[in-house]
């Protein structure tokens, strides 16, 4: 059963994590600023009693998703999120004729390159598939297939592109989680949760609306932005590469 939002169930005047919680937003391919930003993270605070969250697209329009998957890959205590630049990617292999020309026009052949495949105009896309897919890492490509959608903790929720604002977290679409939903940046939630998200550029991180904006376009301006979210409030961590 499809359950809408109607009365409001918690003011959630503030957020309200079960422990610190840092979330990191779209990286895209930029292996620098990640690389300064869990630096940055891991001095100011104990890794062990942190929930950390990488709020999706990781890859894609930047030089280095090869590695910034290699690099998360190999850190089991971050919670990466999917979002809809890995989902098109899996798309790619699973119908490259079709998702193929898509992934490519938004910063697929990056990645492509990233992995060492260079002869891209030159294959055709099924071929194409294959190689990227045996190109992939032991494991990496059902680590990605398992990504979760969203991850909440107390009354803060994190998704790739946020939540439908009529539905409860469990009857969210997949559509709406990875690609976002028309209403979700102009109607506030009734529940009192809170939503911390990428997907849509900002020139700063935001909060308006019992919405937490991360996305502040690392793959383009070299800045890339993080959410420390605790008892004390919302504050935004920043690093700026060139």
């Amino acid at each position: 059963m499809i359950r809408f939002l109607k009365k409001p169930t918690n003011t959630g005047a503030h957020p309200k994590p079960l422990r610190p919680t840092y979330v990191i937003g779209d990286i895209h391919g930029r292996l620098d600023a990640l690389n300064l930003m869990l630096k940055k993270i891991y001095q100011e605070c104990d890794p062990d009693n942190i929930d950390l969250v990488v709020i999706g697209d990781m890859i894609d329009r930047g030089p280095d998703s090869a590695a910034v998957l290699a690099r998360l890959y190999a850190l089991p205590s971050v919670i990466c999120l999917k979002g809809n630049h890995e989902q098109m990617a899996l798309d790619f292999i699973d119908d490259p004729t079709t998702a193929g020309p898509r992934w490519i026009r938004h910063g697929g052949d990056v990645t492509l390159l990233s992995f060492g495949i260079t002869q891209i105009g030159a294959m055709r896309m099924e071929k194409l598939a294959q190689v990227f897919q045996k190109t992939l890492p032991l494991g990496m490509e059902d680590w990605m297939r398992g990504l979760p959608h969203h991850w909440q903790s107390g009354n803060l929720v994190t998704a790739h592109a946020g939540l439908d604002p009529r539905l409860s977290v469990e009857d969210q679409t997949d559509k709406a989680l990875l690609w976002g939903q028309s209403k979700f940046r102009t109607h506030t939630r009734t529940d009192g949760l809170w939503v911390v998200h990428g997907h849509w550029v900002e020139q700063a991180a935001a909060v308006k609306q019992q919405r937490i904006a991360i996305d502040t376009g690392a793959w383009r301006t070299g800045r890339l932005t993080a959410a420390r979210i605790d008892e004390k409030g919302i504050r935004f961590i920043k690093v700026s590469v060139c």
